[in-house]
């Protein structure tokens, strides 16, 4: 009867907890549309610290990336010509999250790809940890309106699904225009 009771207990606990924690969903995102973006600060490769807080009333686009990403490398270009070179101003920050890797492979990583969108250190992935699992992998956006909330988000590469993003950024900016 005891060993009934305490694994009833058990189970009880179990699921209590288990609905509380926060779970991953398919693509290893522990955040999704519509709720408020995880803060944070970071430094950047220039030496300039981001914080997320301050980039209220503008369209932030994190983009999660690592050197040892192919997709990471196929996907940068086209961020940076397709949505950074014609959004970089007042209304629109764009910031890649460089996981875990050391300031000099991520300087020598944004010049190789030819980017001049800031790039963001997470060592030891603390940031991204905030956003996904930690074994869930890299290439991913996560779009952030003016007031703070998380309004699309994408993990891998595709065109269309780029695409269709990219024009999801622009009528967000257009809005605060």
């Amino acid at each position: 009867m005891t060993n009934r009771f305490l694994t009833i207990l058990f189970l009880i606990f179990s699921f209590s907890y288990s609905t509380d924690a926060q779970e991953a969903d398919k693509n290893g995102f522990l955040v999704q549309v519509g709720d408020i973006a995880p803060y944070f600060t970071a430094e950047l490769t220039d030496g300039t610290s981001f914080d997320l807080q301050a980039q209220r009333g503008k369209v932030v686009m994190l983009q999660f990336t690592a050197s040892w990403c192919g997709v990471c490398r196929r996907e940068m270009p086209y961020i940076e010509k397709d949505i950074w070179e014609k959004l970089k101003g007042e209304k629109f920050v764009l910031i890649g999250v460089d996981r875990d890797e050391p300031l000099d492979v991520v300087k020598a990583y944004s010049e190789k790809v030819g980017i001049s969108y800031p790039l963001a250190l997470d060592p030891d992935a603390e940031i991204f940890s905030l956003y996904a699992e930690l074994l869930s992998g890299v290439t991913r956006n996560v779009i952030i309106d003016e007031q703070g909330k998380i309004i699309y988000m994408t993990r891998l590469f595709q065109l269309d699904e780029f695409n269709t993003m990219t024009d999801f950024i622009f009528k967000a900016v257009a809005k605060l225009q």
